[in-house]
């Protein structure tokens, strides 16, 4: 039995969790406290990245030209439809980054979705071998 006050072990005194849209404590004091100084602030930031202040042009850079999460690559990729096909597709994948096309991180999220492709051929692969071993055992 839990202490008065408290909660049993295991359970959560907000089995719901926070509300959608709760903002934080300490957020909502400092957009109060910015509250109408938020353009003072902004132009003074871009008065020092125009001044040369490099860690005020990356806080303004990072604001106006995101960081790009992901993009669209087009390279030429081969039909991958058995295990065979595997070398010739990371041989394009090396091809791709060797001349610039893809980068290297790309390439390998590229690899990634290649080997859980390969993974896939290969459990289809297994199972229709096993699915031949069970009709040669009927016999």
């Amino acid at each position: 039995m839990a202490k008065p006050g408290t909660f049993p072990k295991g359970q959560s005194g907000n089995p719901a969790g926070k509300a959608k849209g709760t903002r934080n404590r300490t957020t909502i004091a400092m957009q109060e406290l910015l509250e109408g100084e938020a353009e003072k602030i902004t132009r003074k930031a871009v008065e020092l990245a125009l001044l040369g202040d490099t860690v005020a042009i990356r806080l303004c850079m990072e604001r106006l030209v995101p960081v790009r999460k992901d993009r669209h690559v087009q390279f030429d990729l081969p039909d991958i439809e058995t295990a065979g096909d595997i070398p010739r597709a990371t041989s394009a994948l090396l091809k791709a980054v060797a001349s610039g096309e893809i980068t290297p991180a790309e390439a390998a999220d590229i690899g990634r979705a290649v080997d859980a492709h390969l993974k896939a051929i290969e459990t289809h692969e297994l199972t229709e071998r096993l699915n031949r071993l069970d009709g040669a055992d009927d016999r």
